[in-house]
């Protein structure tokens, strides 16, 4: 093979690989910031929040121990709770789960609804439910749980309901508790640690108060039950240092405290 012909193959490869290199680049110019698209839309998605108070329930269906739940659709203009759980057969969970079960009348009567959410999946909720209903709680007797037990193994209501840490999928803090009212806007939610158990007195004192708020447009002051005197709304502004006019149902305390007894 003569010189021309070495030139000649020389400059043909490097056409070539010129060629092969130019299709590599444009092509990282178009898979590079797609990556960063992608990973950006993953970042957004992790930015789970808290409904607050005040905003409506996010809905949900989801599959349960009484069939499919649509929450809050399916319980129409009643009070409802959901209740959740990082996990099934858990210790505190499972007292949690007795003594709501012991109330379910009493939150009957209030017109609530209660629907329990765990992490687990639903065939560990049904044997967590049978195993429960076979325990003598207190004393009290063995008690069938009517509420539903819903699924959540793939946490896309924990997510919603803001329950999971953006950088982790651990259920550990899926221990909310939130009031949802008729028109199913947030009324209230709380959020207890795993070591410590939540009170069902105080959700049942809590439900009672805001019914009792919202029926008579009047506030329920500190450790506030049933039959106590309620307040009188007042907003401090500026100058103002007027009691509310008294009635023969009022009394003050304070040009900022007036208290007020509700019909028996």
């Amino acid at each position: 093979m003569d010189e021309q012909h070495v030139q000649i193959i020389c400059l043909l490869s490097i056409t070539i690989n010129f060629n092969a290199m130019k299709k590599v680049f444009l092509l990282l110019l178009v898979v590079f910031p797609l990556t960063q698209i992608w990973a950006q839309e993953n970042k957004e998605d992790r930015n789970f929040r808290i409904p607050l108070i005040g905003e409506t329930a996010p809905s949900f269906s989801a599959q349960s121990t009484n069939g499919l739940v649509n929450f809050p659709d399916d319980y129409g203009r009643s009070w409802k709770i959901l209740f959740a759980h990082p996990q099934d057969f858990t210790p505190v969970c499972s007292s949690e789960l007795l003594e709501l079960a012991h109330s379910q009348q009493e939150f009957d009567k209030l017109g609530v609804k209660l629907v329990v959410l765990s992490a687990d999946p639903l065939s560990t909720h049904k044997d967590w439910k049978a195993a429960l209903e076979e325990v003598n709680y207190k004393e009290r007797g063995k008690v069938k749980i009517k509420f539903p037990l819903v699924d959540d193994e793939n946490l896309a209501v924990s997510k919603k309901y803001g329950m999971i840490h953006a950088a982790s999928n651990s259920t550990r803090d899926v221990r909310g508790v939130y009031v949802v009212d008729p028109n199913n806007v947030v009324q209230a939610i709380y959020f207890y640690p795993n070591q410590v158990g939540r009170s069902t007195e105080e959700l049942l004192r809590a439900v009672t108060a805001l019914q009792t708020a919202s029926k008579n447009n009047v506030m329920t002051p500190a450790d506030w039950k049933a039959g106590n005197d309620v307040m009188v709304p007042f907003l401090p502004t500026p100058g103002n240092k007027k009691a509310v006019a008294a009635t023969d149902d009022t009394y003050s305390l304070s040009w900022f405290m007036t208290y007020k007894k509700l019909a028996k």
